[in-house]
């Protein structure tokens, strides 16, 4: 096993919804899926944005997709119309999730 950033084996989106910034997390290999299932949890995304205010996530297993989708609750500072946060949508949380590192077995590390 090697670790490596999580954005180097997945990509991901974010939104909003009022407060709430909501972000896929999907890997480039599928074969992935299962090793990020126990290594990204809602424990370790909540500790990730705690600092900004976060309050709870949820995540949502999507495995015939060989995806996931979080909700990170009171992370927006109020949100699009109640912050002045310059990222008043969270486009740029998943930037921020895919700061995480991970282990992965070596072969599927990128090169």
């Amino acid at each position: 096993m090697i670790e490596v950033p999580l954005h180097a084996v997945a990509h991901s989106r974010a939104g909003d919804k009022g407060n709430r910034c909501n972000m896929s997390l999907m890997p480039y290999d599928p074969a992935l899926y299962p090793i990020l299932a126990e290594q990204v949890t809602e424990e370790r995304v909540l500790a990730l944005f705690r600092h900004r205010g976060a309050t709870r996530v949820t995540r949502y297993d999507l495995p015939l997709l060989q995806a996931f989708n979080f909700v990170v609750d009171d992370v927006l500072e109020g949100g699009v119309n109640g912050s002045l946060n310059l990222d008043g949508h969270g486009k740029t949380q998943s930037f921020r999730l895919l700061s995480l590192t991970v282990r992965v077995p070596k072969a599927q590390a990128p090169g």
